[in-house]
């Protein structure tokens, strides 16, 4: 059984994993606002080895991070929805959009990233563990 299920708007794309999350984020980047046409993308980080696309209809856009490295972001063809990123920076993980996940509920963010581009009307816990741009240098 599957530890991580989901997929995107229109069932085009299925993906799955036998692992847990690493950690989940919320990332307050201006392409992540702009991917996701809101003000931020709520990811769940998962490793890289047990994730596994079993339908799919993806296209990728390829993104650059403030980083200058790339920022591969995977979604459907068909619906446009937006399933997962992949981060040069960060190799080894994916970042699943939590909104694509078979039960999103059980997602609770545990960091945000980029609080300095985070909107201005967005509430944050006064003790969640916010970076004020990239979690990693």
């Amino acid at each position: 059984m599957s530890e991580i299920q989901g997929g995107c708007l229109c069932g085009a794309v299925r993906y799955e994993s036998a692992d847990t999350a690493i950690t989940s984020v919320v990332c307050h980047c201006s392409q992540c606002q702009k991917q996701s046409g809101s003000a931020f993308s709520i990811n769940l980080v998962v490793p890289a080895a047990g994730f596994r696309v079993i339908a799919s209809a993806l296209a990728t856009y390829h993104d650059v991070g403030d980083s200058g490295l790339a920022v591969l972001r995977h979604f459907c063809t068909r619906c446009g929805s937006p399933v997962y990123s992949e981060l040069d920076a960060n190799p080894g993980v994916v970042a699943v959009k939590a909104g694509t996940l078979d039960d999103p509920s059980r997602v609770h963010p545990q960091l945000h990233m980029w609080r300095d581009s985070a909107q201005p009307w967005v509430e944050i816990a006064d003790d969640a563990v916010c970076f004020p741009r990239n979690a990693v240098a």
